[in-house]
């Protein structure tokens, strides 16, 4: 009786070490009770019995984990649970800007600061299947902004499918995140192409190195401030448009560099946009063209198509990148209406665009590093972060860059070129027609924070109802940018 005892105590005792062993101990807990047992110490049933209670423990312990919420700092706000199924984060960026102009067009706008951007995000994850994002912009045009909110389904990496307001599938340049621009602001082509709107796409990534996108959407842009979209007849067209990418560098598995070529193409039928049409300069002054109003949707009017066509390529080798778009916007009057004030009845008409940037890490930064999914959208991080007050005195990284533009919208001219839709009488021969430098400089302290500095100087056509004593503008923007 008392050996059953002594034998009762020693498994309760050797039960409690082992049930509250650490957990650096929990894979030797078979050996030890194993070796118990051997030893006569317990006896079968009891060395089951603990083993049971430890795997009971083992299996609670993992639920708990698995349900935990960890909070962390990854260029956002993270919280993710303990099983890695589930992450929520909230992320902004602020771009605060100061621009001046020169004095040559009297009609720009005032030397000024500015803030561009202020955005809030809540994005996350949910089942790793479910992604969302809802964006608001602070500092836009009618205040508070609605910019992003959609769900993407991820059941596939070859065939997600994508719900509500984003960007659609539509040049590189305006696919990548404003926080990574290399210049403080995108060419002028990108005015032309087909950005935030509301609607579904099917996209994915079929093989390595190629992505594809493909959606239909309202065709008239995102609404901000009301959501009108069943009420409005401007939400009655829509538009289909598509992407395709290929990096051949990732196909030939060549390390560190990028050998991207795309092309997209959009139609939006049925457009019912009765707003002025107008394209400003890449140095946020002067509208290049400001176009008159069309008339009224109504009996004779039925709006029009418009179709965009674009191609892009990219060729990035370690510090260095080579980039260039082009798009031709074609505008089809839907009968025999007037496509714009003033213009001949039933004619169609055309834009075109594209622009070329040359771009150089100085620091030795690698663009491949930041090209994922037929973009370049990822955070440059210096080898090196400047951050004195953490004893860190590396240069950060440091960019510099050129940029051409050059616009042509003269297809909108009337006459023996006499005048034009967009501005009236042509200045010096020109009729709707723009070409732009910008010069770079970009300082990247430590991954989250930025400042740039750009020259922009701007050869068009005087804008109707500006007094012009050269046809040329000049800017400087500057700007700090800080994003998580």
């Amino acid at each position: 009786m008392k050996t059953n005892q002594l034998r009762s105590v020693v498994a309760a005792v050797a039960g409690a070490v082992l049930l509250n062993a650490m957990p650096a101990m929990a894979d030797s807990t078979d050996d030890i009770l194993n070796a118990l047992i051997a030893k006569g110490v317990l006896t079968e049933e009891e060395g089951a019995l603990l083993q049971k209670g430890r795997a009971g423990e083992k299996e609670a312990a993992k639920k708990k984990k698995d349900s935990e919420i960890k909070a962390s700092f990854k260029d956002g706000i993270v919280f993710e649970s303990g099983d890695k199924q589930h992450k929520m984060s909230i992320n902004g960026r602020a771009q605060l800007d100061y621009r001046t102009f020169s004095n040559e067009v009297t009609g720009n706008q005032a030397e000024t600061f500015d803030i561009r951007r202020a955005y809030l995000t809540a994005k996350g994850t949910f089942y790793d299947t479910y992604d969302f994002e809802m964006t608001y912009n602070g500092a836009g045009s009618t205040g508070s902004d609605l910019l992003y909110a959609w769900l993407n389904v991820r059941w596939w990496d070859q065939a997600q499918f994508k719900f509500g307001q984003f960007k659609q599938p539509f040049s590189m340049e305006e696919l990548g995140s404003s926080r990574f621009l290399n210049f403080t602001e995108r060419s002028m082509m990108t005015q032309l192409v087909p950005a935030v709107d509301r609607g579904a796409q099917i996209h994915g990534t079929p093989f390595k190195g190629v992505t594809y996108a493909l959606g239909v959407f309202n065709g008239v842009g995102i609404n901000r401030g009301q959501n009108n979209n069943d009420t409005s007849i401007d939400a009655d067209g829509k538009s289909v448009t598509g992407r395709a990418t290929v990096n051949i560098a990732e196909l030939m598995d060549i390390k560190d560099a990028v050998y991207h070529i795309g092309a997209a193409y959009s139609d939006t039928s049925d457009n019912h946009d009765v707003n002025t049409f107008a394209i400003r300069t890449e140095g946020r002054g002067s509208n290049i063209f400001q176009s008159t109003a069309p008339g009224a949707v109504g009996a004779t009017n039925k709006g029009y198509d418009l179709k965009r066509t674009g191609l892009e390529g990219a060729v990035a080798y370690g510090p260095v990148k080579f980039q260039s778009e082009w798009i031709r916007a074609e505008f089809e009057p839907d009968g025999n209406n007037s496509l714009v004030g003033g213009a001949p009845a039933g004619q169609g008409k055309d834009i075109t665009a594209w622009y070329a940037a040359v771009n150089w890490m100085i620091t030795g930064e690698s663009y491949a590093d930041v090209y994922k999914g037929g973009m370049f959208g990822g955070r440059m991080k210096p080898k090196n972060n400047f951050d004195p007050k953490a004893g860190k005195w590396g240069p950060g990284a440091w960019e510099i860059g050129a940029r051409y533009s050059k616009l042509d919208a003269s297809d909108f001219k009337l006459g023996a070129e006499t005048a034009d839709v967009f501005n009236g009488a042509g200045e010096n021969g020109k009729f709707n027609e723009a070409d732009a430098w910008t010069i770079g400089l970009k300082w990247i302290p430590s991954p989250n924070v930025r400042f740039l500095a750009n020259y922009v100087t701007t050869d068009m056509d005087c804008v109707k109802g500006f007094v012009c004593t050269e046809d040329k503008e000049k800017a400087v923007n500057l700007r700090a940018q800080i994003d998580f």
